[in-house]
């Protein structure tokens, strides 16, 4: 079994940053693509950030230009580094692996961590 676990989430002013980390952990997979989502109340999950096992990059329309997205393979974790936080940022973020089995794609994702924006 494979677990996420995301951290780094809290209150950060308007203007501010912050950076989100996910350690992946558990049974070793053939990670086909590593993301990061979020979700607000109300509203559907979006993505903020993806990358696949070619390198592709694929970030959300609201926060084009003010994500990064990374990882550290010695650590098993993955970052998503934030700027230029508004209050429309205030969300639920959680990270997510989808790793390729003889069964066919797997879905895993962490348990999420708050981030609100406000002053």
């Amino acid at each position: 079994q494979v677990k996420l676990v995301e951290s780094g989430g809290g209150l950060v002013q308007p203007g501010g940053s912050l950076r989100l980390a996910c350690v992946v952990s558990g049974s070793i997979c053939s990670i086909n693509t590593m993301g990061w989502y979020r979700q607000a109340p109300g509203t559907q999950g979006e993505l903020v950030a993806r990358i696949t096992s070619d390198g592709s990059t694929r970030f959300g329309d609201s926060v084009k230009g003010r994500v990064t997205f990374s990882r550290d393979n010695a650590r098993n974790t993955m970052y998503l580094t934030m700027s230029s936080l508004k209050p429309d940022d205030t969300a639920v973020y959680y990270c997510n692996i989808a790793c390729d089995t003889a069964r066919g794609p797997v879905t895993y994702w962490g348990q999420g961590t708050q981030v609100t924006v406000s002053s």
